[in-house]
């Protein structure tokens, strides 16, 4: 039998490997990027279309290669940055492993134009799917230019997985970031399209993040501080009051690297504890300086994923350091332990000698003898009195749950009907307790009207007719270059639903009309809503019309706390059964919860 191992053909062995390190177009932009910022570059520019596509040009004034080098940067394995084994445990450069521009050659087609400062002419090299195409002397500036063409041209399964340009955008934008913010010294920019998305000068770290989160950001900007013999860290936290609903601007930099770890954002959000309300995640821009000796940065190909050496020590550090940045400029209470705490007592009480505690028996009292219990405290007879009026509601009606065994016959259930023989109360401003013949629902009032939105935005957005109220006055709002991207994104589903929303400038939109159930003044907490659930991902699954629909519901809904009159609980309770899935909000959670009379008669000892 014939030998069956063999050697990949290199062209092979780069699209495998490709596989691993080029997912998108966002991930050419890290590689390039990090490229550039390793070649000492001061000005780095940035140019896709279509989402980069068909184009992604980097253009950088750093160092430049020899027409050696240049040739030589698109082998697997070739690399500037190491020599020797021991060069992994001190690793300062972006990129190492040499495997970048070896990828990005075999799924794309690639030019490359490089001159070094003490060059007369530079290099242009033409390399389409691994196949090298040419190489000749050219006239270029100083530094480097490489346009990367028609990504995955030469793998029709990947092309085809890729997103809409809107989506495509965002995650190029996203890689941008993580680059430009962590290097201020560097000037940035980015154009899709030949339209400016960002331009972001050299200047110092808080100058750079309101640069591209926006000016009002100086304000929420509080500044965290820590140098020790492990790590030093420095950066900032976002107030408390400024916390979003979603995750999204949660930024972590080990020596200017952009990494995701859920350990230490747990060490962040332990930080803020009892500042946040549940479901809310604070902002912050952390950056750490470690020695790479007590780091591994080779863990996978997109470098993300770092090791540390005494991680414990780390989260204890930084956990200690938000809490004090954040104690320091008044954020989170203290407690002065130089001051002598004393407790207060009203000057009216000084004067008053203290009363010796009296006890009062009940002389009526006989344990042996079968009398009529004392009469229940006020406040035993109120809750009483409640319950009573509770248990109540669940016998006034017996002609509705006498068919309600499954929730196909409770969805068959004519809503008018249950209009006029339910009855209704709400309780403790979160729920609303409705009575059957024999059996009680107890019905999340948010939930309940996040399900009826949901499910209308929806027929909105296929096509069903939409009642909208025009603005007395054209409501202007502007956004930062992210959150403009992301409008666009969704504003063609958003105007069939109900609103007007059109563009207005760079960053700036202008909102005419709004659906008749939206009330006034949460026009902009729904659109800050919208962008929060684009920019998180979460619910990628869903269509942009379900995230869309699931969004606006969740901005608008009635919140819990708020008191419903009988007239709104019937009226809410009605929607709710006329839904395909009055049950289960969109997540799984249940809306209803039934109490049956058979189970209330079990409290109470009943046969």
């Amino acid at each position: 039998m014939s030998d069956v191992i063999q050697l990949l053909p290199d062209s092979v062995a780069n699209q495998i490997a490709a596989g691993e390190v080029i997912l998108r177009p966002s991930s050419v932009i890290k590689e390039l990027m990090e490229n550039a910022v390793d070649a000492g570059a001061t000005q780095i520019q940035v140019l896709i279309s279509d989402g980069g596509k068909n184009l992604i040009r980097i253009i950088d004034n750093g160092s430049g290669m020899s027409e050696t080098d240049a040739r030589l940067c698109f082998e697997r394995y070739a690399t500037s940055k190491l020599r020797k084994p021991e060069d992994l445990y001190a690793i300062r450069t972006m990129g190492f492993r040499g495997e970048a521009m070896a990828s990005v050659a075999a799924v794309a087609q690639v030019e490359l134009k490089t001159k070094r400062i003490e060059d007369e002419t530079g290099t242009c090299i033409i390399i389409e799917g691994s196949d090298f195409k040419s190489q000749e002397s050219c006239v270029t500036p100083n530094g480097t230019s490489i346009s990367v063409k028609n990504i995955f041209f030469n793998v029709p399964a990947r092309r085809n997985f890729l997103k809409s340009t809107p989506v495509e955008t965002r995650h190029v934008m996203d890689e941008f970031l993580r680059v430009a913010i962590p290097r201020p010294d560097i000037a940035f920019s980015l154009h899709h399209n030949g339209i400016e998305i960002y331009n972001l000068p050299a200047t110092h770290q808080r100058q750079r993040i309101c640069h591209v989160f926006g000016a009002n950001y100086n304000d929420r900007l509080v500044p965290v501080e820590e140098n020790t013999s492990i790590i030093s860290i420095s950066g900032f936290v976002g107030k408390p009051e400024y916390a979003k609903k979603v995750r999204g601007e949660q930024f972590f930099f080990i020596n200017d690297r952009f990494i995701k770890d859920a350990y230490l954002n747990h060490s962040v959000t332990s930080a803020f504890e009892d500042l946040l309300p549940q479901g809310a995640y604070p902002s912050y821009f952390l950056f750490f300086s470690i020695d790479p000796a007590r780091i591994d940065v080779n863990i996978h190909p997109t470098k993300t994923e770092i090791k540390i050496e005494d991680e414990k020590s780390v989260y204890a550090i930084l956990r200690s350091s938000v809490k004090r940045a954040l104690g320091k400029y008044s954020i989170a209470p203290t407690l002065d332990f130089e001051q002598e705490q004393a407790i207060n007592v009203p000057l009216s009480k000084l004067n008053q000698l203290p009363q010796q505690p009296q006890i009062k028996i009940n002389k009526e009292y006989n344990p042996f003898k079968t009398i009529q219990p004392n009469p229940a405290p006020a406040n035993e007879i109120k809750v009483q009195r409640d319950w009573e009026k509770l248990y109540a509601i669940a016998h006034q009606s017996d002609t509705l749950a006498s068919s309600i065994k499954s929730q196909q016959s409770e969805l068959a259930i004519n809503p008018a009907d249950q209009q006029e023989h339910a009855s209704f109360m709400q309780l403790f401003k979160n729920y609303i307790a409705v009575g059957l013949a024999d059996e009680l629902w107890l019905v999340d009032q948010q939930m309940a009207h996040e399900r009826i939105l949901f499910e209308r935005n929806l027929q909105l957005l296929k096509g069903a007719t939409v009642s909208a109220q025009q603005t007395l006055f054209p409501l202007q709002f502007e956004f930062d270059s992210r959150q403009a991207s992301v409008i666009n994104e969704f504003m063609g589903d958003l105007n069939k639903s109900g609103f007007d929303l059109q563009p207005f400038g760079k960053n700036t939109f202008v909102l005419n009309s709004i659906p008749t159930y939206l009330e006034k003044g949460e026009e902009k907490h729904v659109l800050e809503t919208l962008i929060e659930e684009f920019l998180s991902g979460e619910n990628a699954t869903y269509s942009t019309e379900e995230k869309t629909a699931a969004a606006i519901a969740r901005s608008a809904c009635i919140k819990s706390g708020k008191t419903l009159s009988e007239k709104e609980m019937r009226l809410l309770f009605s929607d709710l059964m006329n839904c395909e899935m009055p049950f289960y909000s969109k997540s799984g959670k249940p809306i209803i919860f039934k109490l049956e009379k058979n189970e209330i008669d079990k409290k109470f000892l009943r046969s």
